[in-house]
């Protein structure tokens, strides 16, 4: 099922055109976001150029869990205008030792309408669609269509790969971000572009089944969750200003490595796989056709 929730008037968020994206001046924030957003506008490395441009932006959230969760916050602090949100699962109370964005009183709940109910309560101007149907090969396409950008923190390879098709075969940027005890990875992808690797050229074929461990037989430390999905957070704004600001480069292909024991990080690079069956030659047909 796909429920799509307005909150407020979405009129209200200001209209991006392809002047303003080409560095003409963009259309002034309301007041209010302007308060709102003061911290980030100051910032020379986004100003008011960038906050428009989030706000004219569309995320799809892939799983509500200890990384979406604390990466959600985040981003609709950030001022990005338009969420999808796609999680099949429950809350449990287990759940409550890292998933941020939930409480007592949503055990028993589905993630994505608790979800919608505290980014309703946060800022009521934001454009939200939820989806509570599984995510899979057969629909990713569908439930990220029209997204500027995907960030993906489910818990097993056979969504993580499926998405990661998905946003080949559209030509969506894709985040991948994991949580696993002390350690986390956050990586940036972009496989419909020439010379740049997709999620499955990192992986690799062979996890397509969900055979992955989870974090109920493994463990995980609650922060580390919170850490990777607000550093995750940090990389999807730097994406989605990749043009548009001086915040950074996307770092398409590098895989960032967060390591809670050490404590610090390390930065893998990932090549494009030739035969990657999702973004290689076997694939270029497709990719050139859309």
């Amino acid at each position: 099922m796909v429920d799509r929730l307005f909150i407020g008037s979405p009129t209200s968020l200001p209209i991006i055109s392809s002047e303003d994206r080409a560095g003409a001046p963009a259309s002034p924030l309301p007041s209010a976001r302007l308060d709102r957003f003061a911290r980030h506008i100051v910032l020379p490395e986004i100003g008011g150029a960038g906050q428009v441009a989030l706000a004219g932006k569309h995320i799809a959230l892939i799983g509500l869990g200890g990384i979406g969760s604390p990466a959600l916050q985040y981003l609709a602090a950030s001022g990005i205008g338009r969420f999808t949100l796609v999680d099949d699962d429950a809350v449990d109370v287990s759940n409550l030792q890292r998933q941020t964005i939930f409480t007592q009183r949503d055990v028993g709940h589905g993630k994505a309408t608790s979800a919608r109910r505290w980014l309703a309560n946060f800022d009521d101007t934001l454009d939200i669609s939820i989806s509570d149907t599984r995510i899979s090969a057969d629909n990713a396409g569908e439930l990220i269509a029209d997204a500027d950008l995907v960030l993906d923190g489910t818990d097993n390879f056979a969504t993580r790969l499926a998405v990661s098709d998905a946003c080949v075969a559209e030509r969506i940027p894709l985040l991948s971000a994991a949580v696993g005890r002390f350690q986390g990875q956050v990586g940036a992808f972009a496989g419909h572009l020439a010379g740049e690797a997709c999620y499955r050229c990192f992986v690799g074929d062979a996890f397509d089944a969900e055979d992955c461990d989870t974090c109920a037989e493994d463990g995980m430390l609650g922060a580390m969750a919170g850490w990777t999905g607000s550093f995750a957070a940090m990389q999807a704004v730097r994406v989605l200003l990749n043009g548009v600001s001086t915040f950074g480069e996307p770092g398409w292909g590098k895989m960032h490595v967060l390591d809670g024991m050490a404590p610090g990080m390390r930065t893998l690079t990932i090549t494009k796989d030739p035969a990657c069956r999702g973004c290689g030659t076997v694939s270029e047909s497709r990719v050139r056709g859309k």
